[in-house]
């Protein structure tokens, strides 16, 4: 029970970041394509910030040198490849429908939930495997 909350409050501490970045990115650049710079930024910074959280302390990974670690960025990156097509999906989806920054924001939180229990369920079989 322990992990689960403490993978629930590192899915909250990331999606915080995701979304703060996103806010910040759209302040940043107000242009034709704001959303889209918004969503990269935000998954960009949420992507960084899950990993460490996530590394460290839920899968109690240690890397011995900067290479190795890459290495594990890299495949853990690409198995947030689906997940964050949930994510983008479920942010757009509610961006369309009620045209509405705050109901966008919402989305995404919704998103993410839904693709950090995915993750995890990927990365301990696939990233993680064997570590914690």
């Amino acid at each position: 029970m322990a992990l689960v909350i403490r993978y629930s409050i590192f899915a909250a501490i990331a999606t915080l970041a995701n979304i703060l970045s996103q806010s910040v990115a759209a302040g940043i650049y107000r242009g034709r394509y704001e959303l889209y710079f918004s969503m990269l930024a935000g998954t960009l910074i949420g992507l960084i910030v899950k990993y460490v959280l996530d590394k460290k302390y839920i899968f109690y990974y240690t890397t011995g040198n900067l290479v190795a670690d890459g290495q594990k960025f890299i495949l853990y990156s690409l198995m947030g490849v689906l997940t964050t097509f949930v994510f983008w999906g479920t942010e757009l989806s509610f961006d369309f429908i009620f045209a509405s920054k705050s109901m966008r924001y919402t989305g995404a939180a919704i998103g993410l939930c839904v693709g950090y229990w995915l993750k995890y369920q990927l990365d301990k079989r696939f990233v993680f495997a064997g570590v914690s």
